[in-house]
């Protein structure tokens, strides 16, 4: 146990000071299901060693959801305390989330379309202002854990689990810190190349998809080195591989297929199918999981509309495992993805994308890349440029 617990520190560490990057003086919040308290122990400690004024720890218990989801009436399902708003709009702060499910199919046996819904939108819009106002670093990580290691391996091995992530969040690398500095320049000058070319859409082609999406004239792309509005920089995602944008909300058209199991509110989501049409998406096909992604998309006016386009090619560090997480915050970095719902503002000068950008309290991602897929960058002329190869980047890097 002394290797693993000497990990953990390091990994807190890592999140408290490359991730979260929290301040001298800012009080720390830690939202970690009850299966992750070593993790919030050990991150506790090392915001208290960052200079953090006070740290306070949420523990969620998805026991207590699904209790909630199955018995409680409908307004439960989106009622947010107002203690938990309070909370959540104190400011200066750092957030932190855990992931890792210890058990990602507890909802499986209930109701699809009440669990889509089961939502607390109160904090989803308080959420979605600070990061238009740029006002709270925050970042998450994930935990490994027995329920977890089941998932992905068949068996709890806990320490094959922790061998994976060390490698994707380069807890591996002599110096961690440094090795992310490395990586998080390299994907920012592959954003910058592609803002650079300013295409009007991207088309995406191969099996179960012909998809056709607009770009944002007034969108960059970038990467996950997120800056608040005084500058101060922070990863909201370890690991990441991705460089993204907010594509225009209004111009979808098409048909796009995931290409690995989604977990999503307590569900696994299979081979889904999404049909899209003027923007929205009008139908949802999958083996597994079509309830809730639909409880979802019926959770507000706009969450059936697109708010991220995210490319990542075969060098990913996740993707090299050749393994399916089952967590989204590993799984997205494996491959191209893609999310419907709330946009990322970041992308934006202002933090304003217009009507072009999607507003919702909806924001999912789901993994659309895989060899046979290809993308273009379409220009305003109508030429095809290729993007992606049998996920080789095609583009020129300095």
């Amino acid at each position: 146990m002394a290797a693993v617990d000497d990990r953990l520190e390091k990994y807190a560490e890592l999140t408290i000071r490359v991730g979260a990057n929290v301040e001298d003086g800012q009080t720390v919040f830690i939202n970690s299901s009850v299966e992750h308290a070593p993790l919030a122990r050990a991150l506790t400690r090392a915001a208290y060693a960052a200079g953090a004024k006070y740290v306070d720890v949420l523990y969620r218990d998805q026991h207590v959801r699904k209790a909630m989801i199955e018995l409680g009436p409908d307004e439960a399902l989106t009622y947010t305390p107002d203690w938990l708003k309070t909370r959540m709009e104190l400011l200066p702060k750092a957030t932190i989330w855990t992931t890792g499910d210890p058990e990602p199919e507890l909802l499986a046996d209930l109701d699809g379309e009440r669990v889509g819904r089961a939502q607390m939108k109160a904090l989803s819009e308080i959420a979605r202002q600070q990061m238009i106002d740029r006002s709270v670093n925050w970042s998450g990580v994930a935990y490994p854990n027995e329920g977890w290691a089941q998932q992905v391996f068949g068996e709890p091995d806990v320490e094959r689990l922790w061998d994976a992530v060390a490698f994707c969040t380069r807890l591996d690398e002599p110096d961690p810190i440094a090795a992310w500095r490395e990586h998080m320049a390299r994907l920012e000058g592959r954003a910058q190349r592609l803002t650079e070319l300013r295409f009007d859409a991207l088309h995406y082609r191969g099996p179960g998809t012909d998809f056709t999406v607009g770009l944002n004239p007034n969108a960059r792309w970038m990467s996950a080195l997120f800056r608040r509005a005084d500058g101060r920089e922070y990863v909201p995602n370890m690991p990441t591989e991705e460089i993204f944008t907010t594509p225009d909300c209004r111009r979808a058209e098409g048909t796009i297929t995931s290409s690995l199991p989604l977990a999503l509110h307590g569900d696994i989501v299979e081979d889904m199918t999404l049909t899209v049409k003027d923007g929205k998406i009008v139908d949802v096909q999958a083996k597994r999981g079509a309830e809730v992604v639909r409880g979802q998309l019926e959770s507000d006016e706009r969450a059936a509309y697109f708010g991220e386009l995210a490319l990542v090619d075969g060098t990913s560090r996740v993707g090299q495992t050749g393994i399916t997480f089952f967590d989204t915050l590993y799984d997205e970095n494996a491959t191209c993805h893609i999310a419907y719902g709330f946009g990322i503002p970041e992308v934006f000068e202002d933090g304003d994308g217009g009507e072009g950008m999607n507003m919702s309290t909806v924001h999912t991602d789901f993994m659309v890349g895989r060899p046979e897929l290809e993308i273009d960058g379409l220009t305003k002329d109508g030429e095809a440029v290729p993007i992606l190869r049998n996920e080789t980047w095609q583009l020129p890097e300095d």
